[in-house]
């Protein structure tokens, strides 16, 4: 068996080293959503997701052919005119400078998708079938370390866990081409980075996310881990006030109550796609920029989920905005 490194509490993640790859860890990805704006046009989602893998291999194996590292990326469009998701995928091995990750800083790419970090903002070039994106992300706000200072639990035993970190509030510049029409844009977005060797506990089914961006500049992130039943497994998150003031929240602390669901006419799965989100102080209602935001990635990371634009409402007045994952209804996760 390939020997993961492990995740540890304790462990201070620092910038910009840890931006960057850490291949000796099984599983790792760099996932940016958000909502974009373009004239004549109403607002808009997208989502852009590279991942990282790490297989099960003979180490000593010299062939150049190996798959060490095996590097996958999503991207996707919510648009409510079209009324389902645009979206595509890539795969490749980490191999003759096709694909990898860089250490250090932010570089990872697969043939003519890539995603750099360039000084203190961030390049997303993505080339997908119907549509292409050429987005620059800029930091406005400080990193959000999630769990106890970036050691994220997702489970009751300490190796279900993850390093994780959190950019909200990414101011985005940048043009969206589709149909041979290219439109500039302006946006927010939201930047997560997690590695890992043990993400999901085996008696976990999947689970649900939510990072939200609110207008007064606070953020949340919350999710929950679903057992095999369908109820909780776990739980965490973290808010930042908009002043700066942050609290991670444990996992009795977090409750996600679904208030409608969809079923997709393609597959068959049925996902809540409307929620209440109850923390500490706050309860959060979300609902969809529109429900058909269902992924089929089953020729990349072999599963289907949802994962979509939200808004969110909080004493019934518009809040915030957002993206919600929902993994784990169409068939139990496996990473």
């Amino acid at each position: 068996m390939t020997p993961y490194a492990p995740v540890v509490p304790g462990y201070r993640i620092r910038f910009p080293e840890d931006e960057g790859s850490h291949p000796d860890f099984r599983t790792e990805w760099w996932y940016i959503t958000g909502w974009l704006e373009a004239p004549k046009r109403a607002p808009f989602g997208f989502q852009i997701t590279f991942f990282r893998a790490r297989g099960d291999i003979d180490e000593v194996n010299p062939s150049a052919f190996t798959p060490r590292q095996v590097i996958i990326a999503h991207a996707a469009l919510s648009d409510r005119t079209r009324g389902h998701l645009v979206h595509d995928q890539k795969l490749a091995r980490a191999a003759f400078d096709l694909a990898g990750t860089d250490r250090g800083r932010v570089r990872v790419w697969i043939h003519d998708w890539s995603l750099v970090q360039e000084r203190e903002t961030y390049r997303a070039l993505i080339a997908a079938r119907d549509f292409a994106l050429d987005l620059v992300f800029t930091p406005t706000q400080a990193p959000l370390l999630q769990g106890d200072q970036g050691f994220s639990r997702k489970g009751p035993r300490p190796e279900s866990a993850s390093y994780y970190y959190s950019f909200p509030h990414l101011r985005v510049d940048g043009s969206v081409a589709e149909s041979g029409r290219r439109a500039t844009i302006q946006g927010s977005a939201w930047l997560d980075h997690e590695w890992s060797s043990s993400y999901m506990d085996e008696r976990a089914s999947g689970w649900d996310w939510i990072g939200i961006n609110f207008h007064d500049g606070s953020a949340l992130m919350a999710f929950r881990m679903r057992s095999r039943e369908g109820g909780k497994f776990w739980a965490g998150g973290a808010y930042r006030s908009g002043a700066g003031i942050r609290r991670a929240f444990s996992a009795a602390e977090v409750e996600f109550v679904p208030l409608r669901s969809w079923r997709s006419p393609r597959t068959g799965a049925t996902y809540p796609v409307a929620w209440r989100v109850e923390i500490p102080g706050m309860r959060v209602t979300l609902e969809p920029l529109m429900d058909d935001q269902e992924h089929d990635t089953r020729a990349s990371v072999g599963t289907v989920y949802w994962e979509g634009a939200v808004n969110a409402v909080v004493d019934g007045k518009p809040a915030g905005r957002g993206y919600l994952e929902l993994t784990g209804y169409w068939q139990a996760m496996k990473l």
